[in-house]
């Protein structure tokens, strides 16, 4: 069978390698000159910059992928421990830095906290690997639109607990019950961030996220992030996928009766195909490449809440700060105001939560000697056709005062590159429907049951993989879409 692949992401490049593996004839389109989707790299000058995932997590998913092609993760990828995973600031001035290792975690807790906060971590730590055991493998690694998934022995074990995942209160009231002091409830309520979400909305569920972490360490990639993508490429080429890059699928073409999929047009030709695999957004797959916006399914995902947005600053920093470590964050005083502003009211928040992340401080290639490469990002709702770039010149001044205050030095007179990617600009890029970066939010309980199935039920032959599929947005998530999405292909084909 002949498969078409549209969009480069991980997902997209996941499913065409292991189709491609599986012996199927595998052809792969991507609009930019490049693959990787979101996660790409840019240049200013002498730094270069991830623009878009910063922190390497479950190595296994990418072991996995890499062995189910015959080959090994260490041949393709040199990952980075990171120690710490995370430093972060408070606006009392308490400083903390987080680890994988349990004990050193917790005793850094305890420094801030008192000394119950190391076995109020491991409590929540062993309930988050709890979850794991319920709910991972069944909602991470298997489609959720499948009856065989529930009907298997593993399946029928994780249904019967699901009780046991807590998915009645929201993951900040967790938190909140779990630890004594707010700066360590603040710090893992930052966890709902890793798919868009509000810890105010998400499913306590999400302890999931932490349990993750540090039951597998938080890594940097030796050349950055953009080295998974270039090396999930290489993969896939040697497995036989024919890339098509700078080339736009301009439609995803059906029979007579929109029911089964015959192939594709890009570069304005009509192009056959057996089945095809959308890494696209669900959305702009419905809207632009069917021509369907108003399709059942298209309507469905329009009425879910989207995941917030990034508003981005790149810059080159012309000086070394010894308090920052590879990934920074500097809290706000207010999360709950700032989560009501950027989901509730669709403001951009006043007193935003900061994340810079610095990728030369495990690749030193990536700055001059003495300079650091800032990533810098702030949460920010969806695109709805604000003025970014006034919004960006206030975030800016925020951003500017904040750091400089609790780093002690004036930042902007460091500043000697600069770029800014706001939520139109990800949109423009990436084809992300309003620039949400996780397509859509886990702000309900019942949200990992709402992303997209991997298989069309109403258009045989038509799959879908990446973020605003299932089960998620994030690099693993990703890749695991696209493996769920190839299983599926193997076994349905075109029907």
């Amino acid at each position: 069978l002949t498969v078409a692949v549209v969009g480069a992401g991980l997902g997209g490049m996941a499913a065409a390698a292991l189709l491609a593996k599986a012996g199927f004839s595998v052809d792969l389109y991507e609009r930019q000159p490049y693959a990787g989707g979101k996660a790409a790299s840019l240049s200013l000058g002498a730094y270069r910059f991830d623009t878009g995932p910063s922190l390497f997590t479950m190595p296994w998913v990418f072991r996995e992928f890499f062995s189910a092609l015959g080959e090994r993760m260490e041949d393709r990828l040199r990952l980075i421990p990171l120690e710490p995973i995370c430093n972060y600031f408070y606006p009392d001035g308490a400083r903390l830095s987080s680890y994988a290792d349990e004990r050193r975690f917790g005793a850094e807790l305890e420094r801030i906290a008192g000394g119950a906060a190391d076995r109020q971590l491991s409590r929540y730590l062993k309930k988050g690997r709890r979850i794991w055991s319920v709910a991972g493998e069944l909602f991470l690694k298997h489609s959720l639109h499948e009856a065989s998934t529930y009907l298997s022995p593993s399946g029928l074990w994780s249904i019967l607990r699901l009780p046991a995942i807590d998915p009645l209160r929201s993951l900040h009231d967790a938190n909140a019950a779990a630890f004594d002091d707010a700066r360590v409830v603040q710090l893992f309520d930052r966890y709902a961030t890793y798919n868009g979400s509000d810890p105010y909305k998400t499913p306590a569920t999400m302890r999931i996220v932490p349990h993750v972490e540090y039951q597998w360490g938080g890594w940097a990639v030796e050349g950055g992030i953009v080295s998974v993508p270039r090396a999930i490429e290489a993969a896939a080429r040697d497995a036989g996928v024919r890339f098509h890059l700078a080339s736009e699928v301009e439609a995803i073409r059906t029979d007579e009766a929109g029911r089964r999929v015959t192939g594709i047009r890009a570069g304005g030709e009509e192009l056959p195909y057996d089945l095809v695999v959308s890494n696209a957004d669900v959305l702009s797959t419905y809207r632009r490449l069917l021509g369907q916006p108003d399709a059942p399914e298209a309507r469905r995902y329009e009425a879910l809440e989207p995941s917030s947005s990034g508003l981005v600053f790149l810059w080159g920093i012309k000086h070394s700060f010894k308090e920052l470590s590879g990934n920074n964050i500097f809290f706000s005083g207010d999360y709950r105001r700032e989560f009501s502003r950027i989901f509730d009211q669709g403001l951009m928040p006043d007193d935003p939560t900061i994340y810079v992340n610095i990728t030369g401080k495990s690749s030193p290639e990536d700055a001059p000697a003495g300079a650091e490469n800032w990533f810098v990002l702030i949460n920010v709702p969806r695109n709805a056709g604000q003025d970014w770039q006034a919004l960006a010149a206030q975030a800016k001044e925020r951003i500017l005062s904040r750091l400089g205050a609790e780093l002690g030095q004036a930042i902007e007179p460091l500043i000697e590159a600069e770029r800014v990617i706001s939520p139109a600009d990800i949109e423009r890029d990436t084809g992300s429907t309003y620039g949400s970066l996780y397509g859509i939010a886990s702000n309900d309980r019942f949200s990992a049951f709402f992303r997209h199935a991997n298989r069309s039920r109403r258009i045989r032959g038509l799959y879908f993989t990446g973020g605003s599929a299932h089960p998620g947005g994030g690099m693993p998530l990703a890749l695991l879409s696209g493996g769920i999405a190839a299983e599926l292909a193997r076994k349905y084909g075109t029907h």
